[in-house]
C-alpha cells in the first residue's frame, strides 16, 4: 500500500499560470497538480494536492491529514511569513512536513525571508520552480521508507 502524501497550496497559488509568469512561471495550478501526481507515482506515494486562499481551510486540512495521510509538503504562500496558526496545526499533526517555496525567498524581500513554519518541518526547499515539489517528494518518499 503507497503512503500517502498531502501536499497543501496556500494563499495565491491558485493564481500560478495567470498572474507573475515571469516569477512562478507559466504552467496553472491544474497543470502542476497533474505533474505532482504522476511524479508522485515514480515515488511510489499516492499524493491529494489540495489549493486554498483561506488559513481556516488550510487549518482543517491539516488536522484531517492526521488520520489520514503519512506526510505533508506544504507551500502556504504568504502564510509561510505569518501565519502561528498554520506552523501550530503542523506542529499538532505530528506528520514530517517539508516546506517549499518555488523561488528563493532569500533573494527576495526582507520580510519573506523568514518562515514561521520551518522551525517545525523536517526540510525546506527554496526555489527551483517546479521542481521544488518533485524534490520534496523524492524526500519524503525517503523519509518515509526510512532510507
Amino acid at each position: 500500500m503507497k503512503k500517502k502524501v498531502l501536499i497543501l497550496l496556500g494563499a495565491n497559488m491558485d493564481l500560478m499560470g495567470r498572474a507573475q509568469t515571469n516569477i512562478y512561471g507559466e504552467a496553472t495550478v491544474e497543470e502542476l497538480t497533474k505533474r505532482i501526481e504522476e511524479y508522485s507515482e515514480k515515488c511510489g506515494l499516492e499524493t491529494e494536492v489540495f489549493c486554498s486562499n483561506s488559513e481556516g481551510e488550510l487549518i482543517d486540512r491539516i488536522h484531517a491529514a492526521h488520520a489520514q495521510c503519512e506526510g505533508i509538503i506544504i507551500n502556504a504562500g504568504a502564510y509561510s511569513h505569518y501565519s502561528y496558526a498554520i506552523r501550530d496545526a503542523l506542529s499538532a499533526s505530528l506528520l514530517p512536513c517539508v516546506e517549499v517555496h518555488q523561488i528563493n525567498i532569500f533573494a527576495r524581500e526582507e520580510f519573506r525571508r523568514r518562515s514561521v513554519l520551518s522551525e517545525v518541518c523536517v526540510g525546506v526547499i527554496s526555489g527551483f520552480g517546479h521542481a521544488a515539489y518533485f524534490m520534496a517528494l523524492d524526500g519524503m518518499a525517503h523519509l518515509l521508507k526510512g532510507v
